[in-house]
């Protein structure tokens, strides 16, 4: 939390005016049993209608006064809390994209999102309450029992006995009770990831019919954290009753010796009154006070969670600026792997061993293998998602960690096998590739990636609405659009790691026509599970297993790599007119 603070830089002064305004309003609370005394021992005693009146205005402005102050308390403090919680949410979400693939892998999405989203509102109604609370409720409970003091001492001996009691009570209660919150919280994340898992692959369970079998493991995790949530509860619940006891026990004692001293002519009927309201307020503040390191402890766990994030450094660092020139003797090489090894972080295994190839500018590159053979893997390196753990992999005469971020990635296009569109307009998703794109190079990407008929088929064509994630556009027409994005950014390299999954033969076939009439030396990579998408590839990378088994033409591999010619069987049969 220490290390969050420094986000509360900007909001000092309202950091400072909240907890004042909240002390001032404590300050005229406590004038308000002296006001009650008077009203009872002149006002009333003597039947002075007039001075009655006039301290009820007396209470009517420290009422007014007060709340004026409380709003105005709550004010600096929401905004404080609020311009806080806005701000590290900002900078996680920064930190967070820095991050490095193996780092988002390793921390998980769901774990990011908790962080995002309920973890930060923790942390924000702590601050909030903090601001409000932290230095008001131990202000009037010691500022309770100095007026007390001020009226008689000897009646506020019992402040003295019975306030330590009270606060063992509480602070005891609240000690056992704030570790337990702690376990809450975990087994709550564990319903919620339960909960996030099952409705993101809630097709998958349908059709398993594994919803019967999901429901009693959801119903395990939920009763758990429902039988942890009702023993805490219990023993919560608990302070109340005892704290109630407490001060009512504490109350007879005030009211026997204050009616004592009353008889002894010592004290005024108005003045116990007086000390009966100081200490209910004591009993109001203590268990505020009580609930608040409850919540405050809450937001501390939930910032050491959001600080654990924070506290991993990027895996992966970009130069500022692209230096020197390339080689001449690679002014022709796009992609060059020399002996690319790659295993992630925590695998037991590597995932690339040794590939080495060159890919030359204006080459098609196919890229084949079996499931789990190293093919996303393969590609992922060329953008620089992940560094390879050994060799050298060059991006256009350069090794690719001499490239600034923007510059690389300007220069990669890489269309994902999941399609992604975010909310918005056909024209919006298309931008990404190109934020100053003319209407006329959106259309020509259209027409490459084969979708400009199916937009010019919508009512508002470029315009048309994009709901998030895509949802109401096909499979296919996702796909093509994510092409259709790639290149409006006139990438130099293009990888399409089978994002023609979706696409039929006969557009699968017109696409890579279109990419091959494309001016200019566009490499592009091709990864597809079908032979006949890349038999047409000036070079195809065989994987087996995370090893380069293959490197040549369609028709050389037929002849010289078992693992290709086994692919190709098994899609055609023998004879079959290759298309």
């Amino acid at each position: 939390m220490k290390k969050l603070l420094v986000y509360m830089k900007t909001y000092v002064l309202e950091s400072i005016l909240g907890p004042l305004f909240k002390l001032l309003e404590a300050t005229f609370e406590l004038f308000v049993p002296l006001v009650m005394a008077a009203i009872i021992d002149t006002g009333i005693a003597n039947g002075d209608r007039g001075y009655i009146l006039r301290m009820c205005g007396v209470l009517v402005l420290l009422a007014v006064v007060g709340l004026v102050c409380s709003i105005t308390a709550q004010y600096f403090a929401a905004k404080a809390s609020v311009g806080f919680a806005c701000k590290v949410r900002s900078v996680l979400f920064a930190h967070i994209q820095r991050l490095s693939f193996t780092q988002q892998d390793q921390q998980g999405t769901g774990t990011l999102i908790t962080r995002m989203t309920s973890d930060i509102n923790q942390v924000q109604s702590g601050v909030n309450l903090a601001l409000r609370l932290l230095l008001r409720s131990p202000f009037v409970v010691f500022g309770a029992m100095v007026m007390a003091f001020t009226i008689d001492w000897q009646a506020a001996m019992v402040f003295v006995v019975t306030i330590p009691l009270l606060s063992i009570v509480v602070f005891g209660i609240m000690l056992w009770s704030i570790p337990m919150y702690k376990k809450v919280q975990q087994k709550l994340d564990k319903v919620l990831s339960a909960t996030r898992e099952n409705l993101t692959g809630v097709r998958v369970l349908r059709a398993f019919c594994k919803e019967e079998e999901e429901e009693r493991a959801f119903n395990e995790k939920n009763d758990d954290l429902t039988a942890l949530q009702k023993l805490v509860g219990k023993v919560s619940g608990l302070m109340n009753p005892l704290t109630y006891v407490l001060i009512n026990l504490g109350i007879v004692a005030l009211i026997y010796v204050g009616a004592l001293r009353v008889d002894a002519g010592i004290l005024t009927q108005g003045q116990v009154v007086a000390l009966y309201n100081y200490m209910s307020q004591i009993l109001v503040e203590l268990v505020k006070l009580a609930n608040l390191i409850v919540q405050v402890s809450k937001a501390l766990a939930c910032a050491g969670r959001v600080q654990a994030v924070l506290d991993t450094e990027p895996g992966m660092e970009f130069p500022a600026a692209l230096k020197g020139e390339a080689p001449a003797d690679k002014a022709g090489d796009a992609v060059r792997f020399d002996h690319v090894s790659l295993t992630y972080a925590g695998a037991g295994a590597p995932s690339l061993t040794d590939i080495s190839f060159t890919a030359k500018r204006g080459q098609t590159i196919g890229v084949i293998g079996g499931t789990g053979s190293g093919k996303s893997t393969l590609i992922n390196l060329i953008p620089r998602f992940y560094d390879a753990t050994e060799g050298t992999v060059e991006i256009l005469g350069r090794p690719a960690q001499e490239y600034p971020r923007a510059a690389l990635r300007g220069s990669v296009a890489v269309v994902m096998q999941k399609a992604q569109l975010f909310g918005g307009t056909i024209r919006s998703n298309l931008l990404w590739g190109n934020k100053n794109a003319a209407d006329a190079d959106l259309w020509a990407a259209l027409e490459t990636a084969q979708a400009a008929d199916f937009v010019r088929a919508k009512p508002l064509g470029l315009d048309e609405p994009v709901e998030q994630g895509g949802r109401n556009l096909s499979g296919g027409q996702k796909q093509r659009l994510t092409i259709a994005r790639a290149l409006v950014g006139k990438p130099e390299i293009l990888i399409l790691d089978d994002s023609a999954s979706a696409l039929d033969y006969a557009t699968d076939a017109a696409l890579r026509k279109a990419l091959a009439a494309l001016p200019g030396d566009l490499t592009v990579f091709i990864v597809s599970q079908r032979a006949a998408s890349l038999q047409h590839a000036d070079q195809i990378i065989v994987l087996d297993d995370g090893r380069m088994v293959g490197l040549g033409r369609h028709a050389d591999l037929l002849k010289t790599c078992p693992v290709y010619e086994e692919i190709y069987a098994s899609q055609f049969k023998k004879g079959d007119a290759q298309k």
